[in-house]
């Protein structure tokens, strides 16, 4: 299985906001991580769109975590953030594979994504930061200015 780029963004800019108490804009994360400053803004607009982040414009506005880090369980944010799930053909309606009734494939492959996400599950936003904040803040910390 592999998670969409989307997803992986998803997950970073939430990583980064769960080491700043301060609100952080899109073009300081997208700096951060060297990666598209508009394809970061469709990434927290969704996550926005989810009630993962709180938003705000202008001057002093920018982007922050709308709840704790210990409250977002990684395991829901992959499924709020990719499209589709499904690991083989027979998991869509539209399936034209002609041993489908037959196979065991399609179980193995729904245990294996149920096992996945139930293990994602396990972990909180807090849990990936926990152990390397401060090497973490280090990597990522926003320029400063004067």
């Amino acid at each position: 299985m592999r998670i969409t780029r989307y997803t992986d963004y998803a997950l970073r800019v939430l990583i980064q906001l769960a080491l700043q108490p301060r609100r952080l804009t899109i073009a300081d994360m997208a700096r951060a991580y060297g990666i598209s400053r508009h394809h970061l803004t469709k990434v927290v607009h969704q996550l926005q769109r989810l009630g993962y982040v709180e938003t705000q414009r202008g001057q002093t506005g920018g982007v922050r975590l709308a709840r704790s880090a210990a409250d977002i369980r990684v395991g829901k944010v992959v499924r709020d953030m990719e499209p589709d799930l499904a690991l083989v053909e027979c998991f869509h309606g539209e399936d034209r594979c002609a041993i489908t009734p037959y196979c065991q494939l399609r179980v193995v492959f729904e245990q294996g994504l149920r096992l996945f996400l139930e293990t994602l599950d396990d972990y909180t936003l807090e849990d990936l930061v926990r152990g390397e904040r401060r090497q973490l803040i280090r990597i990522l910390e926003p320029p400063s200015f004067g």
